[in-house]
């Protein structure tokens, strides 16, 4: 075992497969000391399994890592700090939370019900905000911690079908700058990742033209082990001085994603009229426009 997370203890939620799994089984072989979470859940929430979570903590066991399971659900905030709690009892310490709990109920926004909506908000924004809220006093007592949430370029760029889930991953986004901002007096550290990679959640895409199964096999180049070394490098002490960041992972290429920032302006000296927004900012502002980009639009190549 390598030693980048010596003595750390990280708490990975949705470890039970795919992305979370990944982040781990490399955290634990940099000898980072592990809570597996996961509810065992079905993609879209349903359901409940402890194997999946048990499973991980076989295979870092079995490579002689140190790991406990937890079963307890991100999406309530008395579960959520028993998490916490699964770390300090069995460690007596806490470093690292990683937000990678997540399902999916997609739906055009027209045809979205309630349920959709909110489920999905739940397990992803409140879910993360939950966790890290729990963590958050013993990291502010230690002046040390590291945040590392799963955002989306569905909420970072656009997607079809995922008003519930983009928008809880652009809430991600905010709440993570929010906790870099309020923490970094006290060490604490808050960065998202953007994570493109093959896993269940991503396995209900469509297939049924030449061009979505072409699509599908360049998407199954991105395995989601691609997305840990990122993870690891930033809950590191090497990863010391990055917070308030946002990256995305596509195979082997490592992105530093935007933040909305000013990108121009017009000016009236005796103040606006609705009338001469419409006949004079809006036309003066419309060169540079978005268009309804989706992040297959922008993302336009084959994984590298």
């Amino acid at each position: 075992m390598s030693s980048m997370m010596q003595g750390k203890v990280a708490i990975v939620t949705g470890a039970g497969g795919g992305i979370g799994r990944d982040i781990a089984l490399a955290m634990a072989r940099e000898g980072a000391r592990l809570v597996v979470n996961d509810l065992g859940a079905s993609m879209t929430g349903e359901g409940a399994n402890a194997g999946p979570a048990q499973q991980v903590v076989d295979e870092i066991r079995a490579a002689c890592g140190e790991a406990v399971a937890n079963t307890d659900s991100v999406a309530d905030a008395a579960a959520a700090q028993r998490i916490v709690t699964a770390a300090l009892e069995a460690y007596g310490r806490l470093d690292v939370v990683v937000n990678n709990a997540g399902i999916l109920r997609d739906r055009f926004f027209h045809k979205m019900s309630v349920d959709e909506f909110d489920a999905v908000v739940k397990v992803h924004l409140y879910g993360s905000y939950f966790v890290s809220r729990a963590a958050a006093p013993h990291f502010k007592e230690q002046e040390a911690g590291c945040y590392v949430h799963m955002t989306s370029t569905s909420g970072l760029i656009g997607n079809f079908g995922q008003a519930n889930y983009a928008a809880a991953k652009l809430g991600i986004m905010a709440l993570s700058k929010s906790i870099a901002l309020d923490m970094h007096k006290f060490n604490v550290r808050s960065n998202c990742i953007a994570p493109f990679a093959w896993s269940r959640m991503i396995g209900s895409i469509p297939t049924e033209t030449d061009a979505e199964r072409a699509r599908v096999e360049r998407m199954k180049q991105m395995t989601p082990a691609k997305i840990a070394p990122l993870a690891v490098a930033l809950a590191s002490d090497e990863g010391r001085g990055v917070t308030g960041q946002v990256f995305a992972v596509r195979n082997n290429e490592i992105f530093l994603m935007s933040q909305p920032r000013p990108l121009r302006s017009v000016h009236r000296g005796e103040g606006w009229t609705p009338e001469s927004v419409a006949r004079h900012a809006l036309p003066a502002l419309a060169g540079s426009f978005y268009a309804l980009d989706r992040s297959s639009d922008v993302f336009t190549w084959d994984p590298v």
